[in-house]
């Protein structure tokens, strides 16, 4: 994490053929159009025929938003811009929470390979209207889209918009202690808004959970909305119990923060699932009650989260990507949960590091979110990385 006391631009300036990125901080007393100026300045010469950007704030600058918006089309010429807010923000090996920052990613995509989009809200309609022929004549298409976490439909929409027209979607919700607006083009909010890449952007992505199964996976044998009754016809927390183990099962208390239920991908050839809180124990009952709709013959185990599952996990995620490279990637994307980080990885960038030590420093951005998205779900407490060749 960058010193407080600091200001200005957080390590080197990351550049490739066709991509360039910094990540600057400043204080307070700072006006947020100053603080861009600075970033652009530090990208000063963009890549030849930059016409794209992601640009990415902390939440103390998420009021500044529009200036900071308006300082980067007038400065930079570029007119297509996406981000969001977040209650941190990255570069390359770098992270920077609870002061003034804003990390930039810049550069050149051919035109006509992609296509901007306004929020969606409630149904694909209008989004269908307007960019069904495109999608259409690009399949398949990576979507790197931002959300609104006050919008319940936005789990809906991701399945809606992947299976509209073989959308592989990456991207956050935004995370604030105030307002949580996302750029896409021009400043919005409400829902899912973002872009969509052609398949000519060939792109490699990949995901790492950060948590570590516990026992075998159980089948939902009774339920009530969020409340698991009953797992493999047995009380929930008779099978809690014995899959954390007779040492944590004596004092359930102490499981908070720790233990989690987990909801496996039905198909995933990886070995995916979904991570949720477990919200209430009732010993007495047997129930447990998650964050998540459940429902009987539903699939559900337990996991624990801690930093050396987080750290292993990461570690096999980063392997995998560049054993699928081809090429040296031009630019990188990586969208964390803000409970990683500086909470589970430490408070001196380690997280950012070990994707910096696989991926040298190529160009990269990206937030800490309330909810990272790929494919066609909401996870949580995950990293999504996304390499742009």
């Amino acid at each position: 994490m960058a010193d407080p006391a600091s200001c200005g631009l957080l390590g080197d300036v990351q550049r490739s053929a066709r991509f360039a990125a910094a990540c600057v901080t400043g204080d307070e007393e700072q006006d947020a159009s100053a603080i861009a100026e600075r970033a652009i300045a530090a990208l000063t010469p963009l890549p030849a025929g930059a016409n794209l950007g992601f640009v990415y704030v902390t939440d103390l600058l998420a009021n500044d938003i529009e200036n900071i918006l308006t300082c980067l089309k007038f400065q930079t010429g570029i007119s297509n811009w996406l981000g969001s807010v977040g209650l941190g923000v990255m570069g390359s090996g770098v992270e920077v929470y609870d002061q003034p920052a804003l990390s930039l990613l810049v550069g050149q995509v051919p035109e006509g390979a992609f296509t901007l989009f306004d929020p969606v809200t409630k149904d694909l309609d209008g989004f269908q209207a307007r960019h069904g022929a495109w999608l259409s004549a690009h399949q398949p298409a990576l979507g790197i889209v931002h959300g609104d976490p006050r919008n319940a439909a936005i789990p809906g929409l991701l399945k809606e918009m992947a299976a509209s027209g073989s959308v592989f979607l990456v991207g956050g919700l935004a995370s604030s202690r105030g307002p949580g607006p996302q750029i896409c083009q021009d400043l919005c909010e409400g829902g899912l808004s973002g872009m969509l890449l052609a398949c000519e952007q060939t792109a490699v992505v990949g995901l790492t959970q950060g948590c570590s199964p516990l026992g075998p996976v159980h089948t939902i044998t009774e339920t009530q909305d969020s409340v698991i009754c009953s797992l493999d016809d047995r009380p929930a927390v008779d099978v809690l119990k014995e899959d954390i183990g007779e040492l944590l099962a004596r004092d359930l208390s102490r499981i908070g923060g720790y233990i989690y239920a987990s909801f496996p991908i039905p198909g995933s050839d990886t070995g995916d699932y979904l991570v949720r809180n477990l919200v209430g124990i009732d010993p007495a009952s047997g129930w447990l009650q998650v964050a998540e709709y459940a429902q009987t013959g539903m699939s559900m185990g337990f996991c624990r989260r801690d930093h050396a599952a987080a750290t292993e996990d990461l570690e096999r995620m980063l392997k995998d990507v560049t054993r699928r490279l081809d090429s040296p990637p031009q630019a990188a994307l990586y969208f964390s949960c803000i409970a990683r980080g500086q909470h589970l990885f430490g408070t001196h960038s380690e997280e950012l590091s070990h994707i910096a030590q696989h991926l040298g420093d190529v160009p990269l951005t990206g937030f800490f979110a309330n909810g990272e998205i790929s494919n066609d779900r909401l996870y949580a407490y995950t990293g999504v990385l996304v390499l742009l060749l």
